[in-house]
């Protein structure tokens, strides 16, 4: 029997891999709603080809457009808040939430429902608000499945043991595409060259996470809170080849890996089905093709910004929040060419001092939006002060 299935962030990068795998095993999925943020076209492609019964996007000055688009395909529509909550609370078995950024946080929350999977591609969630966002899906029976490559090789390499016997479980970085740079021409990268990411097709803003190693930090926060492991037993390693996406090693001294080829389908499809196998139709990974797997310590004085996050998910309490969202409003200037690569350190460093060693964890998700909101407002203050 089909399971239903809803996208929030259908028309981003993972949204249409998602897309990909569904369409390939129709007879397994029924899609309940798909959601977008503002591109009408994009949203209506996809809701077409899926059959969707509800489409919205964020954006609330889009859905006359959205209707439109929808015409005759009986597609029920809507857009704004309300409309994106409306999707995420429809019945569905499956919610794979994929909403970039903390715009994502309110409706993945709004998706937690008893008996649930929620199948996780949104960051926000659990840097943001993770201790309540787990709270709240542990005691509603909510199954979490991590979505990302890192995460999800995690989920299966430790499963060859228990928490207790973990050493440490590290997640891989490429290494974007700065690995090798001196920080000198890494000062002087422009926002195009730092969104060139050698291995995946991301969204800018994750590229330029990615050139700054901030997204291994995000991604070691997350995996605090999905797995419930310390920060001194998470680590990052650089492999450039971004075959090996997770490994644990244990206190007899194994080390249990999970491996793939770089392509999200694989992940996506694995996080469907739970701890089911899809059959997939992808090219399989040939080791002796391949020939060698090198590995790499991260540079952190060329990577500021993953020893922030180290550093912020050692202290706790609030600061990953102020962390991530000193980060978006740094990220955003250096995009828009307002400041330099290492200014998005410089700003997130700043805004965290101010608020470290106080602020309780968010308890809500509505905790985490007001620190959140308190500290873009001082990151925009140091980003007109620090402006090119």
């Amino acid at each position: 029997m089909a399971r239903s299935l809803t996208i929030l962030g259908a028309s981003g990068s993972i949204g249409r891999s998602t897309a990909d795998v569904v369409l390939a095993h129709r007879d397994e999925f029924r899609v309940e709603a798909v959601v977008g943020g503002r591109n009408v076209e994009a949203l209506a492609e996809i809701a077409r080809r899926l059959g969707a019964r509800f489409a919205a996007l964020a954006d609330e000055t889009a859905g006359p457009a959205l209707k439109e688009a929808l015409a005759g395909t009986g597609i029920e529509s809507g857009a704004g808040r309300s409309a994106v909550l409306e999707a995420a609370e429809r019945p569905s078995d499956i919610v794979l939430a994929a909403i970039s950024g903390t715009a994502g946080l309110e409706p993945t929350h709004a998706a937690l429902r008893p008996g649930r999977r929620i199948a996780l591609a949104n960051k926000e969630s659990l840097v943001c608000a993770g201790a309540a966002f787990m709270a709240d899906a542990h005691r509603l029976g909510v199954e979490i499945m991590p979505v990302d490559s890192e995460h999800n090789a995690l989920e299966h390499a430790l499963a060859a043991g228990q928490n207790r016997d973990v050493e440490k479980a590290v997640i891989t970085a490429s290494g974007g595409p700065f690995r090798i740079w001196p920080r000198e021409r890494i000062a002087e990268a422009g926002a195009a060259e730092a969104s060139a990411h050698p291995v995946w097709s991301m969204g800018s803003k994750i590229n330029i996470d990615s050139a700054t190693l901030m997204n291994k930090g995000l991604e070691l926060i997350e995996a605090h809170h999905l797995f419930g492991l310390e920060a001194e037993r998470l680590d990052v390693l650089v492999h450039p080849e971004a075959i090996v996406h997770g490994l644990v090693q244990w206190t007899d001294g194994a080390v249990t890996a999970g491996l793939a080829l770089p392509d999200m389908k694989v992940p996506i499809a694995n996080s469907l089905r739970g701890r089911e196998r899809l059959l997939m139709d992808l090219p399989r990974l040939d080791l002796a093709a391949i020939g060698r797997l090198t590995f790499e310590r991260a540079d952190e004085a060329r990577f500021p910004c993953l020893a922030l996050a180290k550093a912020a998910l050692r202290a706790g309490g609030a600061v990953p929040t102020i962390l991530n969202a000193a980060n978006e409003i740094a990220v955003e200037a250096y995009m828009a060419g307002r400041v330099g690569f290492y200014t998005i350190s410089e700003i997130v460093e700043a805004v965290c001092s101010r608020f470290s060693g106080s602020g309780k964890a968010p308890a809500t998700v509505a905790e985490a939006l007001a620190v959140d909101g308190e500290a873009r407002v001082i990151a925009r203050r140091l980003v007109h002060a620090k402006q090119m």
